[in-house]
């Protein structure tokens, strides 16, 4: 590990904690398109998100979103029928949405011209000003997380979120305004909280000696559960295990044991959240620890919980994350990870 990220001056955590301000600039930007994303979607039906690694778990929520409050069907691309196998499908009536952080990924750019070729419309969602991917898309989103320097995606990810919070509002989402308005606000709060609780280090302390463990949510939240377990695995070395707590509940819970702790996200409010607090319920009964990130309630039935945003289901994702983040950051250093360079990685991904 680095002298600095020994001493926790990483640059995974003061990346954030730019991120209020990096949200802030970008819903500044972006929330003026929402009548651009409706006109590129104008005679679509169904959206197609095409992404990988933490941009593809943005995605998740992006498909959430979208089939739960703008009422349209939407899918996650699978880019190796684009790249490998070059298969052309009738994509009329679709509305692409590409997401990649640097906007260079070869696979990404490609699989969003391969739709635009079979008929799709295109938006790109990216914090790659003029790089190809924004290049390729008829409506570009661009992102104002300003550099990410860490390995890790933080700023990038969450500014992803909130672009697609903004696609949701272009194809009528029926939510509130406001409540993304709040989000910067909430995060810079979330931040402060988590850091000043007591239950950062417990779970940091607890989860340094352990091999593995389940991250779980649902719905709105469950791409959320999908990027804190990529989060554990790059920057900890952690074998995470991000699932639904529908399929968690259909097998896999045995896994949960003494020696395999579950983390379970949820917002305050919504259908899920229920579910998540039985769930903690189940796993501490059978003499495991419940690790709780957001819903208040979940505090009650857990073993620790961290802190979440005030925030409705629907936008909760985009600061839920944040203290996921800082346990990751907080975990790495503890076993002596500098989670700025984790082995084996690097910013841009190519795949073939």
């Amino acid at each position: 590990m680095t002298e600095s990220a020994s001493r926790g001056a990483t640059r995974m955590r003061a990346e954030i904690g730019e991120q209020p301000e990096a949200l802030r600039r970008t819903l500044d930007v972006l929330l003026p398109r929402m009548s651009d994303v409706g006109l590129v979607a104008r005679g679509t039906r169904q959206v197609l998100f095409i992404a990988r690694g933490s941009s593809d778990n943005a995605a998740v929520y992006g498909r959430y979103l979208v089939e739960s409050h703008a009422g349209r069907l939407a899918t996650l691309a699978a880019p190796s029928i684009a790249t490998t196998y070059k298969k052309k499908l009738d994509l009329s009536g679709v509305l692409a949405v590409a997401i990649s952080q640097s906007g260079k990924t070869e696979e990404i750019v490609e699989t969003l011209g391969w739709a635009a070729d079979c008929g799709a419309r295109t938006i790109a969602v990216t914090n790659g000003a003029g790089s190809p991917l924004a290049e390729a898309a008829e409506v570009a989103l661009i992102t104002e997380a300003g550099d990410e320097l860490a390995v890790p995606a933080t700023k990038t990810y969450t500014t992803q979120l909130a672009a697609l919070a903004v696609i949701g509002l272009g194809l009528g989402a029926d939510v509130d305004l406001s409540h993304l308005r709040r989000v910067p606000d909430e995060v810079a709060r979330v931040i402060e909280a988590t850091e000043s609780s007591e239950a950062l280090p417990a779970i940091t302390e607890e989860l340094a000696g352990v091999p593995g463990a389940v991250v779980s949510g649902r719905g709105m939240v469950f791409g959320t559960a999908l990027e804190l377990a990529l989060k554990l695995k790059e920057a900890c070395y952690l074998h995470a295990m991000g699932l639904s707590y529908a399929d968690l509940l259909h097998g896999p819970i045995a896994v949960v044991d003494s020696g395999t702790p579950a983390i379970l996200l949820a917002a305050d409010s919504g259908p899920n959240l229920a579910g998540t607090i039985a769930l903690a319920g189940r796993v501490t009964g059978a003499g495991s620890r419940a690790y709780g990130v957001g819903g208040h309630a979940l505090a009650e039935v857990c073993s620790h919980t961290l802190p979440g945003p005030d925030l409705p289901e629907w936008v909760a994702p985009l600061a839920l994350i944040v203290p996921g983040q800082l346990l990751v950051e907080a975990l790495a250093r503890r076993l002596g990870i500098d989670p700025d360079v984790p082995r084996g990685l690097n910013k841009v991904t190519q795949t073939g």
